[in-house]
């Protein structure tokens, strides 16, 4: 963490006016791994004992733009969640469109926990994972309140391919379980963004637990499957490709439910790992920032690449 950070006057009249009763912000921390924000740390301190609190703000001239309608669904569903056994952080104010605050952000309770990526207990979290994804899915949403209906973040025509590789075919072939029509689904409640960068942990071996789910900006209605390949995706390009085939085996024995064609469980995962295409650098950047150096994005390609064929070679007739 950076202890040399600060705010700026505006940004700390709203917090402290957020969280009143003469509070004061006294010290600031960057916190490391994010990509499409900056997330500080804040101590707050005043009568009874000093706490901590996070504020999320988006810098990227890109995600300002944005910020408006990203910011307001991840409060919305921090306020939704409160309600459920999911653990998440209390929405503590949001300032969406940057009228009090240099940027567009969000103040919200501080979690406990880290993020983990490194190779020790991978299996053990990557079980953990599958079950919390799956109370993820069973959230019941009113009609009226559910998020919006999911968007594909690639397509045949947007992704991006290795400028070299060894197997071509296996990235055309990937391309081309594309071009068909989306497959029929059941819906329901999706983080969209669910994968071990977004997933906090406390304790080790029999005592291990997850102890906070955090960037709620993207939720979505839409497939089962589709989260599911968004979790198996990142964690083929952690630990490897057959980490990746796993997962979904793991969520489906925590008593989940994938489509039972394989050409349209195919067709989702392969949605999302071409989204990652070529190597991954999203993602990548956070996760090295956390301490996986070997993550290169040569690597990344191969893991990548690999991963598509083991796909191929199980469910594509």
């Amino acid at each position: 963490m950076d202890t040399h950070e600060d705010v700026a006057v505006g940004t700390r009249a709203w917090v402290e006016q957020r969280v009143g009763g003469g509070h004061r912000v006294d010290g600031v921390e960057r916190l490391r791994g994010g990509w499409t924000s900056e997330m500080r740390r804040l101590r707050i301190s005043g009568p009874g004992t000093p706490r901590w609190l996070v504020l999320r703000s988006f810098i990227k001239p890109f995600f300002v733009q944005a910020a408006e309608g990203l910011l307001t669904r991840e409060a919305d569903i921090l306020r939704l969640l409160a309600e459920t056994e999911v653990p998440v952080a209390v929405f503590k104010g949001v300032d969406a469109t940057a009228a009090h605050c240099d940027h567009p952000s969000l103040l919200m309770s501080l979690l406990p926990g880290s993020v983990r990526l490194d190779e020790a207990e991978a299996e053990l979290r990557a079980g953990l994972l599958a079950r919390q994804l799956l109370a993820i899915h069973q959230v019941q949403v009113p009609a009226e309140s559910r998020p919006r209906v999911y968007e594909a973040w690639t397509s045949p025509e947007l992704v991006r391919l290795p400028e070299s590789t060894p197997r071509p075919d296996v990235w055309q072939r990937a391309v081309d379980v594309l071009r068909r029509e989306p497959p029929a689904y059941r819906p329901c409640f999706l983080h969209r963004d669910f994968h071990p960068g977004n997933v906090l942990f406390t304790g080790q071996g029999p005592g291990l637990e997850i102890s906070g789910v955090v960037d709620w900006v993207e939720t979505s209605w839409g497939p089962a499957d589709l989260d599911v390949a968004h979790c198996s995706t990142a964690l083929a390009l952690l630990y490897g490709p057959q980490s990746g085939m796993r997962f979904a085996e793991r969520y489906l024995a925590s008593g989940g439910t994938l489509s039972e064609d394989p050409a349209d469980h195919l067709y989702w995962r392969v949605l999302d790992a071409l989204g990652f295409a070529p190597d991954a650098e999203k993602v990548a950047v956070p996760w090295r920032e956390l301490g996986r150096d070997d993550l290169t994005p040569a690597l990344l390609t191969s893991r990548l690449e690999d991963y598509l064929y083991a796909l191929l070679c199980r469910f594509d007739d």
